[in-house]
This record gives structure tokens, sequence and C-alpha cells, in this order.
């Protein structure tokens, strides 16, 4: 078997299960580090050529990280394709389970089994602390409707206070962001990152949380230590 993964998360499930058939992934996939295969690119650029060329049985998409034409243009190269779209924990979970049954891994790897773990042993939330979960800015993006990083953060203590908006990535102005008087701003360092300069400034008064975007919207090896890292920055507002 030859894989070629464009999602990040998914490269490092593959690379720590079974990493003889990983073949290529695109230039963002940073983990395992010293990962050693051939790069096809960005997740929603990938170069369609190179992936070709390393003549994969199977290639590993995300819905909202890649592009539908990529997936279309892949299939109708006769290259099968696997799309993963997990909005809950509990929806990551399986779809990474399947995806170890595709490799050909009958049990499943230590990461899973401990990923199940921890994400089980969490007590339910009590009060929840009511939050905006800004992605961007310059225009500011926040975390709206359905999306997985909302879940993680939810089963965490922390109420997304834009998870019944129509749209998953709503652009409020940050006046309206302000407005809706949030307990806390929880700043992922990526898909842009935030920092201590750049950021809390925005919001002043209110406590921010600088969080690692790894463990926060990954779906693969991170979920095991994400319930901890994430609990213990959320914890330590600035």
């Amino acid at each position: 078997m030859r894989v070629v993964s464009l999602v990040p998360s998914l490269t490092e499930a593959v690379a720590l299960t079974r990493p003889e058939v990983l073949v290529g992934a695109t230039d963002w996939c940073s983990h395992p580090a010293g990962l050693d295969v051939a790069r096809v690119g960005g997740s929603k650029y990938p170069d369609l050529d190179r992936v070709l060329a390393l003549r994969p049985d199977l290639v590993l998409l995300n819905e909202e990280e890649n592009r539908r034409a990529d997936a279309d243009a892949l299939v109708a190269a006769g290259v099968p394709v696997r799309v993963t779209f997990p909005r809950t924990v509990p929806e990551a979970l399986v779809e990474l389970a399947d995806l170890v049954a595709a490799l050909g891994v009958s049990t499943e790897p230590d990461w899973l089994v401990s990923a199940r773990r921890a994400w089980a042993a969490l007590p339910e939330p009590g009060t929840l602390r009511r939050a905006v979960v800004p992605v961007w800015r310059r225009p500011w993006v926040v975390l709206g409707a359905g999306t997985f990083a909302g879940d993680v953060l939810h089963r965490l203590g922390v109420a997304n206070l834009y998870a019944d908006h129509a749209e998953r990535y709503p652009r409020p102005e940050l006046d309206e962001l302000r407005g809706r008087n949030p307990d806390l701003v929880v700043l992922p360092d990526e898909p842009y990152r935030f920092t201590a300069d750049d950021g809390p400034e925005a919001f002043p008064g209110v406590p921010c949380a600088l969080v690692s975007g790894r463990h926060l919207t990954w779906y693969g090896p991170s979920l095991a230590e994400a319930p901890a890292v994430l609990a213990g920055q959320l914890a330590r507002p600035l």
C-alpha cells in the first residue's frame, strides 16, 4: 500500500501507525518530527502531478481542509480517496478507527487507545465559560456552528458564543465580538498565530487564553494529549 496524506493530522496518524506506507504529505505536515516523505504542496493547492507521480493506492483528504476539485481530479485519475469530516470528538475517534482498519491494522495503535481513554476520563463540564474563539483576524473570523474545535472546547467547559450561528466560520466585526460580553477569549496559534502581543489587546478587560491550535483542531495522535494540554492552557488566561 502507498498512501499520500493531504491532511496534517492524518499524516501523523499514518506515520505513527504504518510509517512504511506513507509516501507523500503536504508541506504543512509537521508531525511527527523528522517526517521524511515526498512533499506535494499545500492542503488547499496540492501539486496533483506530484501526487500522481507517487502512484498512491489511497489519498487522504478532509472536506474542510481540501478542495472538492482536487478530490474529483484524483478520482477521475483512478486514485481511491478517503475524505474525512469529523465535527465532534466521538466522530473523530470513529473515523480514525476506520482509517486504521483501512491501513490493514487489526489492533488499534497505542495513540488511539490513549485518546479514547483521555476523552472518556473527562468529567461532565459544570458551569460553562462563555467564549468567542477567533481563528483569524484582518478580518476577524470565529468558530461558528458544528465545528470539531467547538466540540473539543465544550467538553472542556467552554461554550462557544457563536455555536448557534448559521455559518461555520462567521466574520463579525470586532465591536460585535466585544458586545457578546464573553467570559473568555480563546486564541489558538493556528491557522492564525495569535500571541500575547497579537490578539489580547483587542479585548481589554477580558481574560484571553492562548492555546495550541494543533491540540484544538487536529484529529489524530494529538487527541491523546489534547485534554490535558488544553485544560492547562485554558486555566491560565492572560
